[in-house]
């Protein structure tokens, strides 16, 4: 089922890519780097006229897959690429941080890494295990193949947990926010840079979630977001726009956004 969905998006991904004109560029995969290259191909498209970008989500294995097999021109990972990934030609663009969020109304202001492991290898169901209140926790987490939940997973659960099954699976981190904001009792995890008054990023081991914190590396949870190709280096319009992201003005509009450049 996984299989026949990857080659969906890549058959999306390749009749995009047919139908539009030579100055046209396809970039595709984590849903976490993908609504900040939005905004950069928006302000490099005015800059460069004639120039288009299509961008589409699918997460980072698929946005991999789609650099290999040339269905897109860039990849975008929120993990770091898997040693049988690694003859791919990548560069890191940014950091962002990992946020564990909350609802506003939940009075649980900091976990630790160790309780966090445990709310989400369900050996902690309840937020009065916490000092909390009364209350079941709804764990919500990412799909099988999500950039987020692989750096979740490396860096939460280690090898020796798994995220329960019981957990709520949604796929984006827009979708896991909406949920735990909407939900006194839920828990999930997302892009430190997605992080709204709508939902509260709890502090690890007393460490609050900022970009500050993640640049100083006091706070624990990062991750890379890189952009992947099958050519070795890309060119073109490709090399164009990942020149944009790396200039000042790009590093500028990331660092707006809540990335660390």
């Amino acid at each position: 089922m996984k299989k026949l969905s990857v080659l969906y998006f890549l058959l999306i991904i390749f009749f995009v890519s047919c139908s539009r004109s030579e100055a046209h560029l396809v970039v595709a995969g984590s849903t976490s780097v993908q609504p900040y290259i939005e905004l950069l191909a928006e302000e490099f498209e005015l800059l460069n006229p004639g120039s288009g970008i299509d961008i589409q989500g699918g997460g980072s294995s698929a946005g991999i897959t789609a650099a290999e097999t040339g269905a897109a021109d860039i990849g975008m990972s929120s993990r770091w690429l898997k040693r049988t990934e690694e003859y791919l030609w990548s560069i890191e663009i940014a950091r962002d941080g990992l946020a564990v969020i909350v609802n506003p109304a939940n009075p649980i202001l900091d976990l630790t890494l160790e309780q966090v492991r445990s709310i989400y290898s369900a050996e902690i169901t309840n937020w009065s295990q916490l000092g909390g209140r009364q209350a079941r926790i709804h764990i919500i987490a990412r799909e099988e193949g999500s950039g987020t939940r692989s750096a979740f997973e490396e860096m939460v659960m280690n090898e020796e947990y798994r995220i329960t099954p019981r957990a709520i699976v949604q796929n984006s981190n827009g979708a896991v926010r909406q949920l735990v904001a909407g939900d006194p009792n839920s828990i999930g995890f997302i892009s430190l840079g997605l992080v709204d008054q709508t939902v509260k990023a709890v502090k690890l081991g007393g460490i609050e979630a900022t970009s500050e914190n993640v640049m100083n590396g006091s706070y624990a949870l990062f991750r890379p977001f890189l952009f992947v190709s099958k050519s070795i280096p890309p060119a073109g319009l490709a090399m164009e726009f990942i020149e944009f992201i790396l200039s000042p003005d790009g590093k500028r509009l990331m660092a707006n956004e809540g990335l660390v450049p």
